[in-house]
């Protein structure tokens, strides 16, 4: 299924317009400018969406490599892949697509969870993000733009920002890396859960002695990953 998401924003205030701007000295403006989000996205319902009033949501970040305008792309790996293979999903699965030589940006994202939560049976307190490489990355940058949103993360060989792993070291998460990845160090994830666990978080890390770059396939194919994630539960604690 094919959905494209467009959004509106708008910032609208009363100061002058920058073009009245006087050479010499510095006096208000306002910006007053339309943001166009549009995002191509894969969306799975449950077989039995319609028994439930309220379904947890995986929002699933793919990597660079699948970046571009061919949706198919998302079905090479991670839950995508899973689906498309047959495997049924306990809850809602939206996989968007970044374009072409774009890295995932956490406003767009955040715009596409809204709208999702406004147009399906989303249990707002169980709402959590993966992604693999690119998509471990985004993960940690979005869970970063929106500390209380989620309800637990998994970031797959992706590196975050230390010096913000404070606002996160509340959400339950579950980091994986493959220890003889040449793309992204193992360090980066290292450096991130150490910084979580400095900052009173407990997260779970699993690292793959043997697995280069590619330590998301055995992590999606763990059921065990799954029981886990579907157990979390958004915090009321702010």
């Amino acid at each position: 299924m094919r959905i494209l998401l467009g959004l509106v924003l708008v910032c609208v205030a009363a100061n002058a317009d920058a073009s009245e701007a006087a050479p010499g000295r510095q006096q208000a403006a306002t910006l007053d400018r339309t943001v166009r989000i549009q995002m191509d996205y894969l969306i799975y319902l449950p077989a039995d969406y319609d028994k439930q009033e309220r379904w947890p949501l995986l929002l699933f970040l793919h990597g660079s490599g699948e970046r571009g305008d061919d949706l198919e792309l998302i079905k090479k790996h991670g839950p995508p892949k899973q689906i498309h293979e047959g495997k049924n999903f306990p809850c809602i699965v939206v996989s968007p697509q970044c374009p072409k030589d774009q890295r995932w940006q956490p406003m767009a994202l955040s715009a596409l969870v809204d709208e999702i939560v406004e147009n399906f049976r989303v249990d707002e307190d169980r709402i959590y993000v993966t992604g693999l490489s690119m998509g471990g990355a985004g993960s940690w940058s979005l869970a970063v733009y929106a500390p209380h949103r989620f309800a637990a993360l998994v970031p797959i060989c992706g590196g975050g920002e230390v010096n913000r792993a404070k606002e996160i070291a509340h959400l339950p998460t579950w980091v994986f890396h493959g220890a003889k990845d040449p793309t992204v160090p193992l360090q980066r994830s290292q450096e991130m859960v150490e910084a979580l666990k400095k900052h009173g978080g407990d997260p779970k890390f699993t690292v793959y002695p043997d697995a280069g770059h590619d330590s998301w396939t055995q992590t999606y194919e763990n059921a065990e990953l799954y029981d886990w994630l579907l157990q979390q539960k958004r915090s009321s604690a702010k």
